[in-house]
């Protein structure tokens, strides 16, 4: 679009001097993320304050431009894209810890603040945020949140919605607002906290963050469980989240991921068709009872091996094939499609049995791994982007692979989000009375529709 120059004036006496990007390869830049979309921004915000995100937002208001927040740009489903051109604001320039208040046990922070920046400043403290997707050396807690990010550690300490307190945020008005408060129970209202974690930035943009802090354990403890089936697996599954002793992370591979790391080099028995990686955290005088219940709940029918890690380099050896995956699925096709559907633990298997007829349908490879303990699986169609039948097999198949996830009570996404990948299915994740409230909702936040527009709600 042609932004006027009047509006471009009003923009740059808002911000710093160069805060205001308009040169094409500038704008270049900000056109992508990892979902490999890409939406061509006219012009790039760096505010460094929030009395400046506020009044670029007032500004936009005003001449009805679309604005797309945007974290680092790691999200994989499109959602950090100017899809309809207008202004990216980039929170890069707002990366302060503002506070750290260990009695208390919170954060508040900027919401350009990397994770691992994070966790490293928390660290001397005795305390982490627990949302530790694979991305965190890279994203932000913005886009964290935006997104409502999670990781393995999700099924013990909750994801990023979770594991928050209060936000300052500006409405698609302009208007500055705050929400929550720096205290672990309140039942004062409507949960905007809540609402606006997730929201992917349709909604209001975050200007500051109060997050939940949780102590550092004494230490870790790393078992892996190797399995004659994906079914034993999964009822192995079931089994380690119905006792008491709650893993602090849960993987699973599939027959295809297993034969994957297998062919790079980590070693594995033949007979392996799943696997699970376990972590256990908490008193280091207790581990050894948390290890001992977690193995009498994995053992069962199927289990080939159990191991389990007595240091670092032992801990490093069982994850080493969860680390060898990634760079394994680059080698079977140049370009994949990575969904975060989740179903009840229990289908867990009848999903991926689903998955694996219509690979063979539509020969595409699918390989599932992912975070057992919610049910939340990372189901990865990799095929050739340049080959037209193989473009076009890979988005039929998706469609049958959410139609098969909802059939099985699940729902589109756990951690990544909707964005542009999956907006469309919404229709069929939710009900019709659902997503007017949704619409009513977005409405109310933003009248003008200017908030990162054509994303998640259909």
């Amino acid at each position: 679009m042609n932004l006027p120059a009047v509006f471009l004036d009003q923009l740059r006496a808002a911000l710093p001097p160069g805060a205001l990007l308009t040169g094409p390869g500038e704008r270049l830049v900000y056109a992508t993320d990892n979902s490999k979309r890409e939406g061509l921004p006219d012009a790039v915000a760096l505010p460094e304050t929030a009395a400046q995100v506020q009044a670029v937002v007032a500004i936009c208001f005003e001449h009805r431009v679309p604005l797309t927040a945007r974290g680092r740009g790691s999200n994989t489903t499109g959602a950090s894209i100017a899809a309809q051109g207008g202004v990216v604001l980039s929170c890069e320039r707002m990366q302060r810890i503002l506070t750290i208040n260990s009695a208390d046990r919170y954060a508040v922070v900027e919401p350009g603040v990397l994770n691992g920046e994070l966790q490293a400043a928390l660290a001397p403290h005795g305390f982490f945020w627990a949302p530790d997707p694979t991305s965190a050396p890279y994203s932000t807690v913005g886009g964290n949140l935006a997104c409502n990010a999670g990781g393995p550690r999700t099924v013990k300490y909750g994801a990023a919605r979770d594991n928050l307190l209060a936000l300052r945020a500006v409405d698609g008005r302009g208007r500055a607002f705050t929400c929550g408060a720096a205290v672990t129970k309140n039942s004062t209202g409507f949960d905007l906290t809540r609402l606006i974690a997730g929201s992917e930035g349709t909604l209001a943009l975050i200007t500051e963050a109060t997050l939940r802090l949780t102590p550092l354990p004494e230490a870790r403890r790393g078992m892996r469980a190797l399995y004659a089936s994906i079914d034993t697996a999964a009822a192995a599954v079931a089994r380690l989240m119905a006792q008491p002793v709650v893993p602090a992370a849960l993987e699973f591979m599939d027959a295809r991921a297993v034969e994957l790391v297998r062919a790079r080099g980590v070693a594995l028995p033949e007979a392996t068709r799943a696997l699970l990686l376990i972590d256990a955290d908490g008193r280091r005088d207790a581990l050894d009872d948390a290890v001992r219940a977690l193995q009498a709940a994995a053992n069962g029918p199927g289990l080939i091996e159990w191991a389990v890690a007595q240091d670092a380099a032992e801990l490093d050896a069982l994850w080493a094939a969860r680390k060898a995956l990634s760079p394994a699925l680059r080698s079977v096709a140049p370009d994949k499609i990575n969904e975060d559907v989740v179903v009840p633990v229990s289908q867990v298997p009848a999903l991926i049995e689903r998955v694996q007829a219509l690979s063979a349908r539509y020969t595409i490879p699918i390989v599932c791994f992912g975070h057992a303990g919610n049910g939340n699986l990372h189901v990865n169609l990799l095929f050739d982007r340049s080959d037209a039948r193989q473009a076009q097999a890979a988005e039929d198949c998706l469609g049958e692979v959410f139609a098969a996830v909802l059939a099985l009570g699940g729902t589109l996404s756990g951690e990544h989000g909707i964005g542009l990948a999956k907006r469309e299915f919404m229709r069929q994740a939710l009900d019709p009375v659902t997503l007017e409230l949704m619409r009513a909702i977005k409405a109310e936040f933003d009248p003008a529709g200017i908030l990162n527009p054509g994303k998640l709600l259909p």
